[in-house]
Protein backbone atom coordinates (compact mmCIF):
# COMPACT_ATOMS: atom_id res chain seq x y z
CA UNK A 1 0.00 0.00 0.00
CA UNK A 2 3.01 2.23 0.58
CA UNK A 3 3.80 2.02 -3.04
CA UNK A 4 0.73 2.56 -3.89
CA UNK A 5 1.09 5.93 -2.52
CA UNK A 6 4.07 6.68 -3.76
CA UNK A 7 3.09 6.19 -6.90
CA UNK A 8 0.00 8.37 -6.48
CA UNK A 9 2.62 10.86 -5.23
CA UNK A 10 4.61 10.85 -8.96
CA UNK A 11 1.55 10.97 -11.12
CA UNK A 12 0.09 14.35 -9.35
CA UNK A 13 3.62 15.80 -9.51
CA UNK A 14 4.14 15.09 -13.02
CA UNK A 15 0.32 16.84 -13.41
CA UNK A 16 1.65 19.61 -11.64
CA UNK A 17 5.13 20.04 -13.61
CA UNK A 18 2.69 19.93 -17.06
CA UNK A 19 0.15 22.38 -15.07
CA UNK A 20 -0.05 25.49 -17.50
CA UNK A 21 -3.41 27.51 -15.93
CA UNK A 22 -4.89 28.03 -12.82
CA UNK A 23 -8.00 26.36 -13.44
CA UNK A 24 -6.18 22.96 -14.24
CA UNK A 25 -4.05 23.22 -11.42
CA UNK A 26 -7.24 23.23 -9.17
CA UNK A 27 -8.28 20.73 -10.42
CA UNK A 28 -5.52 18.29 -10.21
CA UNK A 29 -5.73 19.59 -6.57
CA UNK A 30 -9.19 18.63 -5.89
CA UNK A 31 -8.37 15.14 -7.72
CA UNK A 32 -5.48 14.46 -6.09
CA UNK A 33 -6.35 16.07 -2.17
CA UNK A 34 -10.17 15.75 -1.95
CA UNK A 35 -12.03 13.93 -0.10
CA UNK A 36 -12.88 11.65 -3.02
CA UNK A 37 -9.57 11.38 -4.16
CA UNK A 38 -7.14 8.09 -4.47
CA UNK A 39 -4.88 8.99 -1.45
CA UNK A 40 -8.43 9.31 0.59
CA UNK A 41 -9.64 5.61 -1.21
CA UNK A 42 -6.23 4.07 0.07
CA UNK A 43 -6.22 5.54 3.17
CA UNK A 44 -9.57 3.49 3.79
CA UNK A 45 -7.68 0.36 3.96
CA UNK A 46 -6.00 1.11 7.05
CA UNK A 47 -8.82 -0.45 9.62
CA UNK A 48 -8.19 -3.79 8.47
CA UNK A 49 -3.78 -3.29 8.82
CA UNK A 50 -1.95 -4.02 11.56
CA UNK A 51 -1.33 -1.46 14.68
CA UNK A 52 2.03 -1.59 13.35
CA UNK A 53 1.62 -1.25 9.64
CA UNK A 54 -1.24 1.02 10.17
CA UNK A 55 1.34 3.75 12.01
CA UNK A 56 3.54 3.31 9.15
CA UNK A 57 1.44 4.07 6.59
CA UNK A 58 -0.51 6.74 8.01
CA UNK A 59 2.84 8.56 8.55
CA UNK A 60 3.53 8.18 4.59
CA UNK A 61 -0.22 8.81 3.77
CA UNK A 62 0.36 12.30 5.84
CA UNK A 63 3.93 12.74 4.43
CA UNK A 64 2.79 11.98 0.61
CA UNK A 65 -0.27 14.68 1.12
CA UNK A 66 2.17 17.76 2.80
CA UNK A 67 4.37 17.46 -0.36
CA UNK A 68 1.46 17.20 -2.87
CA UNK A 69 -0.10 20.45 -1.15
CA UNK A 70 3.50 21.89 -1.03
CA UNK A 71 3.63 20.94 -4.97
CA UNK A 72 0.40 22.60 -5.44
CA UNK A 73 1.36 26.17 -3.71
CA UNK A 74 4.82 26.45 -5.32
CA UNK A 75 3.18 25.89 -9.11
CA UNK A 76 0.26 28.14 -8.12
CA UNK A 77 3.26 31.12 -7.10
CA UNK A 78 4.70 30.54 -10.41
CA UNK A 79 1.25 30.35 -12.56
CA UNK A 80 0.20 33.80 -10.74
CA UNK A 81 3.32 35.64 -11.46
CA UNK A 82 3.09 34.50 -15.03
CA UNK A 83 -0.14 35.55 -15.79
CA UNK A 84 1.27 39.08 -14.19
CA UNK A 85 4.01 39.21 -16.53
CA UNK A 86 1.52 38.23 -19.18
CA UNK A 87 -1.00 41.03 -18.49
CA UNK A 88 1.92 43.49 -18.01
CA UNK A 89 2.97 42.42 -21.87
CA UNK A 90 -0.19 42.65 -22.97
CA UNK A 91 -0.65 46.23 -21.85
CA UNK A 92 2.30 48.05 -22.28
CA UNK A 93 2.24 51.14 -23.59
CA UNK A 94 3.41 52.73 -26.72
CA UNK A 95 5.21 55.86 -25.99
CA UNK A 96 5.54 56.69 -29.29
CA UNK A 97 1.70 57.02 -29.56
CA UNK A 98 0.83 60.83 -30.27
CA UNK A 99 -0.93 62.18 -26.53
CA UNK A 100 -4.71 63.49 -26.84
CA UNK A 101 -5.90 66.05 -24.15
CA UNK A 102 -8.08 65.29 -21.09
CA UNK A 103 -11.00 67.33 -20.32
CA UNK A 104 -10.74 68.34 -16.68
CA UNK A 105 -13.87 69.39 -14.84
CA UNK A 106 -14.12 72.98 -12.74
CA UNK A 107 -15.06 73.76 -9.39
CA UNK A 108 -18.86 75.25 -9.56
CA UNK A 109 -19.07 78.95 -9.20
CA UNK A 110 -20.98 78.69 -5.76
CA UNK A 111 -18.22 76.05 -4.31
CA UNK A 112 -15.62 78.81 -5.76
CA UNK A 113 -17.66 81.37 -3.67
CA UNK A 114 -17.48 79.82 -0.43
CA UNK A 115 -13.83 78.04 -0.67
CA UNK A 116 -13.12 82.20 -0.77
CA UNK A 117 -15.51 83.06 1.69
CA UNK A 118 -13.91 80.20 4.48
CA UNK A 119 -10.12 80.73 3.07
CA UNK A 120 -10.74 85.02 3.88
CA UNK A 121 -12.79 84.30 7.66
CA UNK A 122 -10.30 81.37 8.24
CA UNK A 123 -6.94 84.33 7.69
CA UNK A 124 -8.91 86.39 10.38
CA UNK A 125 -9.42 83.49 12.88
CA UNK A 126 -12.93 82.34 12.70
CA UNK A 127 -13.92 78.93 12.90
CA UNK A 128 -16.05 76.54 10.67
CA UNK A 129 -19.64 75.70 12.41
CA UNK A 130 -22.17 73.42 11.15
CA UNK A 131 -25.51 72.37 11.86
CA UNK A 132 -28.18 70.43 10.61
CA UNK A 133 -30.38 71.44 7.75
CA UNK A 134 -33.36 69.93 9.20
CA UNK A 135 -33.96 72.24 12.07
CA UNK A 136 -36.23 73.01 14.78
CA UNK A 137 -38.74 76.05 15.18
CA UNK A 138 -36.73 76.46 18.88
CA UNK A 139 -33.52 77.06 17.04
CA UNK A 140 -34.64 78.50 13.89
CA UNK A 141 -37.32 80.67 15.15
CA UNK A 142 -36.83 80.88 19.27
CA UNK A 143 -33.81 81.28 20.24
CA UNK A 144 -33.60 84.09 17.37
CA UNK A 145 -35.95 86.02 18.89
CA UNK A 146 -39.19 85.22 17.05
CA UNK A 147 -41.26 83.73 19.40
CA UNK A 148 -44.69 82.12 17.95
CA UNK A 149 -46.74 84.73 16.47
CA UNK A 150 -43.91 87.02 15.86
CA UNK A 151 -44.82 89.25 12.74
CA UNK A 152 -41.27 88.85 11.19
CA UNK A 153 -42.28 85.24 11.00
CA UNK A 154 -44.15 86.25 7.80
CA UNK A 155 -40.61 87.61 5.86
CA UNK A 156 -39.50 83.58 5.88
CA UNK A 157 -42.17 81.43 4.12
CA UNK A 158 -41.10 78.21 5.37
CA UNK A 159 -40.98 74.31 4.19
CA UNK A 160 -42.19 73.02 7.61
CA UNK A 161 -42.37 68.80 8.00
CA UNK A 162 -44.39 69.05 11.43
CA UNK A 163 -45.23 71.70 13.61
CA UNK A 164 -41.89 71.77 15.29
CA UNK A 165 -39.73 70.43 12.52
CA UNK A 166 -38.52 72.81 9.50
CA UNK A 167 -36.03 73.27 6.53
CA UNK A 168 -34.05 75.92 8.14
CA UNK A 169 -34.96 79.22 6.34
CA UNK A 170 -31.38 80.57 7.94
CA UNK A 171 -28.09 79.69 8.93
CA UNK A 172 -28.67 81.97 11.89
CA UNK A 173 -30.15 78.82 13.74
CA UNK A 174 -26.17 77.13 13.45
CA UNK A 175 -25.03 80.71 15.75
CA UNK A 176 -27.42 79.74 18.40
CA UNK A 177 -26.09 76.21 18.67
CA UNK A 178 -22.43 77.40 18.85
CA UNK A 179 -23.13 79.69 21.35
CA UNK A 180 -25.01 77.51 23.71
CA UNK A 181 -21.62 74.82 23.38
CA UNK A 182 -19.99 78.09 24.69
CA UNK A 183 -22.26 77.61 27.47
CA UNK A 184 -21.91 81.72 28.27
CA UNK A 185 -18.01 82.13 28.19
CA UNK A 186 -17.05 83.96 25.16
CA UNK A 187 -15.09 84.29 22.94
CA UNK A 188 -16.69 82.96 19.81
CA UNK A 189 -15.60 83.53 16.14
CA UNK A 190 -17.33 81.48 14.05
CA UNK A 191 -18.67 81.18 10.19
CA UNK A 192 -21.40 79.08 9.07
CA UNK A 193 -21.85 78.03 5.59
CA UNK A 194 -24.55 76.04 4.13
CA UNK A 195 -27.92 75.73 2.38
CA UNK A 196 -31.18 77.07 3.38
CA UNK A 197 -34.95 77.00 2.31
CA UNK A 198 -37.58 78.66 1.97
CA UNK A 199 -41.38 78.94 -0.16
CA UNK A 200 -40.28 81.23 -2.76
CA UNK A 201 -41.15 81.78 -6.47
CA UNK A 202 -38.00 81.04 -8.24
CA UNK A 203 -37.00 83.61 -10.56
CA UNK A 204 -33.67 85.27 -11.97
CA UNK A 205 -33.47 86.63 -8.66
CA UNK A 206 -35.05 84.22 -6.00
CA UNK A 207 -34.94 80.62 -5.10
CA UNK A 208 -36.45 78.18 -2.52
CA UNK A 209 -32.96 76.65 -2.22
CA UNK A 210 -30.47 78.59 -1.44
CA UNK A 211 -27.15 79.08 0.54
CA UNK A 212 -25.74 81.33 3.21
CA UNK A 213 -22.71 81.82 5.28
CA UNK A 214 -23.54 83.55 8.62
CA UNK A 215 -21.24 85.11 10.85
CA UNK A 216 -20.49 85.25 14.57
CA UNK A 217 -18.34 87.16 16.62
CA UNK A 218 -19.30 87.44 20.81
CA UNK A 219 -16.45 88.77 22.86
CA UNK A 220 -16.19 91.36 25.65
CA UNK A 221 -16.67 94.97 24.61
CA UNK A 222 -17.69 94.47 20.34
CA UNK A 223 -18.78 97.46 19.09
CA UNK A 224 -20.06 98.26 15.41
CA UNK A 225 -16.77 99.64 15.03
CA UNK A 226 -15.40 95.65 14.75
CA UNK A 227 -18.20 95.14 12.43
CA UNK A 228 -17.83 97.60 9.57
CA UNK A 229 -14.14 96.96 9.88
CA UNK A 230 -15.02 93.25 9.27
CA UNK A 231 -16.92 93.78 6.21
CA UNK A 232 -14.91 96.60 4.58
CA UNK A 233 -12.24 93.59 4.60
CA UNK A 234 -14.57 91.23 3.19
CA UNK A 235 -16.06 93.70 0.76
CA UNK A 236 -12.58 94.99 -0.43
CA UNK A 237 -11.31 91.11 -0.81
CA UNK A 238 -13.97 90.26 -3.04
CA UNK A 239 -14.87 92.75 -4.71
CA UNK A 240 -11.81 95.31 -4.82
CA UNK A 241 -9.76 97.43 -2.76
CA UNK A 242 -11.76 100.52 -4.01
CA UNK A 243 -14.91 99.39 -2.54
CA UNK A 244 -16.35 101.99 -0.20
CA UNK A 245 -18.81 100.08 2.26
CA UNK A 246 -22.04 101.89 3.72
CA UNK A 247 -23.55 100.97 6.58
CA UNK A 248 -27.74 101.96 6.58
CA UNK A 249 -30.62 101.41 9.65
CA UNK A 250 -32.71 98.65 9.13
CA UNK A 251 -34.52 95.61 11.55
CA UNK A 252 -34.18 92.09 11.63
CA UNK A 253 -35.42 90.64 14.90
CA UNK A 254 -31.91 88.92 16.36
CA UNK A 255 -29.59 92.02 15.73
CA UNK A 256 -30.35 95.27 17.25
CA UNK A 257 -29.24 98.06 16.00
CA UNK A 258 -29.39 96.36 12.71
CA UNK A 259 -27.84 97.33 9.44
CA UNK A 260 -27.93 96.75 5.21
CA UNK A 261 -24.49 96.73 4.15
CA UNK A 262 -23.89 98.48 0.57
CA UNK A 263 -20.28 98.54 -1.56
CA UNK A 264 -19.77 101.26 -3.84
CA UNK A 265 -20.92 100.10 -7.52
CA UNK A 266 -17.64 98.05 -9.13
CA UNK A 267 -19.40 98.70 -12.62
CA UNK A 268 -19.36 102.31 -12.56
CA UNK A 269 -17.56 103.56 -9.04
CA UNK A 270 -20.21 105.17 -7.51
CA UNK A 271 -20.98 107.29 -10.19
CA UNK A 272 -24.47 105.72 -10.82
CA UNK A 273 -25.25 102.88 -14.01
CA UNK A 274 -28.17 100.60 -14.58
CA UNK A 275 -26.45 98.04 -12.53
CA UNK A 276 -26.84 100.45 -9.21
CA UNK A 277 -30.01 101.36 -10.31
CA UNK A 278 -28.41 104.80 -10.65
CA UNK A 279 -27.59 105.31 -6.83
CA UNK A 280 -24.14 104.58 -7.10
CA UNK A 281 -24.56 101.37 -4.54
CA UNK A 282 -25.57 97.79 -4.75
CA UNK A 283 -26.79 95.82 -1.01
CA UNK A 284 -25.13 92.96 -0.50
CA UNK A 285 -25.86 91.44 2.90
CA UNK A 286 -27.48 92.10 6.25
CA UNK A 287 -26.16 92.24 9.86
CA UNK A 288 -25.90 94.13 13.17
CA UNK A 289 -25.15 94.04 16.97
CA UNK A 290 -26.47 90.59 18.27
CA UNK A 291 -29.57 90.98 20.49
CA UNK A 292 -29.02 90.93 24.13
CA UNK A 293 -32.20 89.02 24.15
CA UNK A 294 -30.60 86.74 22.12
CA UNK A 295 -27.45 86.47 23.94
CA UNK A 296 -29.46 85.78 27.22
CA UNK A 297 -31.93 83.07 25.65
CA UNK A 298 -28.17 81.14 24.71
CA UNK A 299 -26.57 81.52 28.04
CA UNK A 300 -24.61 85.04 27.90
CA UNK A 301 -24.52 87.62 29.89
CA UNK A 302 -25.40 90.54 27.84
CA UNK A 303 -23.62 92.80 30.57
CA UNK A 304 -20.43 91.66 29.92
CA UNK A 305 -20.52 90.33 26.19
CA UNK A 306 -21.69 91.66 22.93
CA UNK A 307 -21.61 90.52 19.82
CA UNK A 308 -21.85 90.63 15.83
CA UNK A 309 -23.40 88.81 13.00
CA UNK A 310 -23.97 89.08 9.37
CA UNK A 311 -24.94 87.27 6.40
CA UNK A 312 -23.70 86.90 3.19
CA UNK A 313 -26.00 85.37 0.32
CA UNK A 314 -23.73 83.32 -1.40
CA UNK A 315 -25.97 83.55 -4.74
CA UNK A 316 -26.07 87.29 -4.79
CA UNK A 317 -22.18 87.60 -4.17
CA UNK A 318 -21.55 85.35 -7.04
CA UNK A 319 -23.41 86.94 -8.92
CA UNK A 320 -21.90 90.52 -8.34
CA UNK A 321 -18.83 89.22 -8.52
CA UNK A 322 -19.10 87.03 -12.02
CA UNK A 323 -21.95 89.29 -13.56
CA UNK A 324 -24.38 87.13 -13.89
CA UNK A 325 -28.27 88.29 -14.13
CA UNK A 326 -30.03 84.99 -13.11
CA UNK A 327 -29.76 83.03 -10.01
CA UNK A 328 -31.60 80.12 -11.74
CA UNK A 329 -28.18 79.48 -13.60
CA UNK A 330 -26.08 78.32 -10.59
CA UNK A 331 -29.03 75.31 -10.57
CA UNK A 332 -29.52 74.41 -14.51
CA UNK A 333 -26.37 72.56 -15.00
CA UNK A 334 -26.00 73.89 -18.16
CA UNK A 335 -22.84 73.28 -18.97
CA UNK A 336 -22.29 76.22 -21.06
CA UNK A 337 -23.05 77.98 -18.35
CA UNK A 338 -20.42 76.16 -15.96
CA UNK A 339 -17.91 76.41 -18.74
CA UNK A 340 -17.36 79.99 -18.24
CA UNK A 341 -15.50 78.56 -14.93
CA UNK A 342 -13.15 76.36 -16.43
CA UNK A 343 -9.80 76.24 -15.10
CA UNK A 344 -7.55 78.59 -16.81
CA UNK A 345 -4.77 76.45 -18.78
Amino acid sequence: MENELLMIKEEALAKLDNCSSLKELNDIRILYLGKKGPIQEAMKSMKDMAAEDRKVFGQTSNLVKQELSKAVEDRKEILENQAILDKINEERIDITLPSYKLDQGTLHPLSTIVAEIVELFLGMGYQIAEGPEVETDYFNFELMNLPKGHPARDMQDTFYIDENTLMRTHTSPVQAHAMLEAQGKGPIKVICPGKTYRRDDDDATHSHQFMQCEGLVVDKNITMADLKGTLEVFARKFFGEKREVRLRPSYFPFTEPSVEVDISCHNCGGKGCSMCKHTGWIEILGAGMVNPRVLEMCGFDSEVYQGFAFGIGMERVAMLKYGIDNIRDFYNDDIRFLNQFSRKE
